[in-house]
């Protein structure tokens, strides 16, 4: 039900900010996730994966937009050696990756027309989760994320370079609490604004 009311409101926030709109642009963009699963029970260390989606970019004034996406994002994340202490029926060491529908509704501000600062809020939905992480296979990863996100985009024209620093809020552990996991870490991407 959250998942669908969260939906409707973006989808409705999206629809009444193109309404009134002072320029509207659509584009495609991918890069590299360099992303950890944060929790005792994982690997202090950052794992490269994948980032490929499609951008608006809907503008409110010279300097203000609301740029939401359309994003296939990738974590990579690796146990820790004391995972199966925490969780008896867990495996120490192994590598899994988490792959997410996210949906990022960022703010944009251009001090100048190169530079954009960028912060919002990110909804993640789990497409699919390795099942090795526990000996039975069993599903460890809540369904749903939300994050936030914080970056800087160079502008050149219509093509489109940046980074972010994307912190999880929310605990995607759907096992118990002894240990709350989050996803965090930095996005860097190229994207090429094609209307």
């Amino acid at each position: 039900m959250k998942k669908k009311t969260l939906m409707f409101l973006a989808m409705a926030l999206f629809i009444g900010t193109v309404s009134f709109a002072q320029g509207f642009h659509v584009g495609v963009k991918a890069g590299a996730n360099i992303f950890k699963v944060d929790g005792k029970s994982f690997k202090e260390e950052f794992k490269f994966g994948y980032n490929l989606g499609a951008f608006a970019e809907i503008g409110l004034s010279k300097q203000w937009a609301i740029q939401p996406e359309l994003m296939w994002n990738q974590t990579n994340y690796r146990s820790g050696n004391r995972f199966s202490d925490i969780y008896p029926e867990g495996t120490n060491d192994v590598k899994g990756k988490l792959n997410y529908l996210s949906i990022p509704i960022l703010v944009s501000y251009s001090p100048v027309k190169l530079i954009s600062l960028q912060a919002g809020p990110q909804f993640g939905i789990l497409l699919n989760q390795d099942k090795n992480l526990f000996q039975n296979g069993m599903e460890a990863f809540k369904k749903g994320d939300f994050s936030m996100l914080g970056g800087v985009q160079v502008n050149l024209g219509a093509l489109k370079v940046g980074g972010r620093y994307v912190v999880g809020l929310t605990n995607i552990n759907d096992i118990d609490n002894k240990d709350k996991w989050k996803n965090q870490g930095f996005q860097l991407y190229a994207g090429l604004r094609i209307l």
